[in-house]
C-alpha cells in the first residue's frame, strides 16, 4: 500500500532532479511542457495515495506503519523536499531571465520604432505617451 506512495515520490524526485540538471545546463528544453505534465500527474498520484491512506485509516495512518516503511517514506519525503527546493529556485530564475529578456527586447523595439504619441490635454499641455512596441514571440525560438 505505502509502496505506491513512495514510488510516486521517488519518481517525482527523479524527474525534478533531471529537469533541474537540464535547466542548469541550458535555458531551453523542448520537452519542458511534457515534463511539467508528468510532474502534475505524479503530484496528483501522490495526493490521491495520501487521501486513500487517510480514508482507509482515519486515525493516523503514519502511526500504523512499520518502522521500516516509515523510514522509507521519511527518506522519500526528505529527498522530494530537497529536489523541490532546487527545482523551484531554478525555475524561478528561468522565469526572471525570460521576463528580463522580454523587457530588453521591448525596450529595444520601442527605441527603434520611436512610437511616442503626443496628447493635448484640457489644460493646454502636451503629454508624451510611449506606446508599447508591437512584439510577437515565435513559440519556436
Amino acid at each position: 500500500m505505502i509502496t505506491q506512495l513512495v514510488d510516486a515520490m521517488i519518481s517525482l524526485t527523479a524527474l525534478m532532479e533531471e529537469e533541474s540538471e537540464r535547466l542548469a545546463r541550458t535555458p531551453y528544453i523542448p520537452e519542458l511542457g511534457e515534463i511539467a505534465d508528468a510532474k502534475l500527474r505524479l503530484a496528483g498520484r501522490i495526493e490521491a495515495e495520501v487521501a486513500r491512506l487517510k480514508r482507509e485509516n482515519p486515525e493516523d495512518w503514519l502511526e500504523t506503519l512499520e518502522p521500516e516503511l516509515r523510514e522509507q517514506l521519511s527518506d522519500a519525503s526528505r529527498r522530494l523536499r530537497d529536489a523541490s527546493i532546487v527545482n523551484s529556485r531554478i525555475l524561478s530564475r528561468q522565469i526572471e531571465l525570460s521576463a528580463e529578456m522580454m523587457a530588453a527586447i521591448a525596450a529595444e523595439a520601442q527605441r527603434l520604432t520611436g512610437s511616442r504619441s503626443t496628447t493635448y490635454s484640457a489644460c493646454g499641455g502636451l503629454y508624451g505617451v510611449d506606446a508599447p512596441a508591437p512584439i510577437s514571440v515565435n513559440a519556436r525560438l
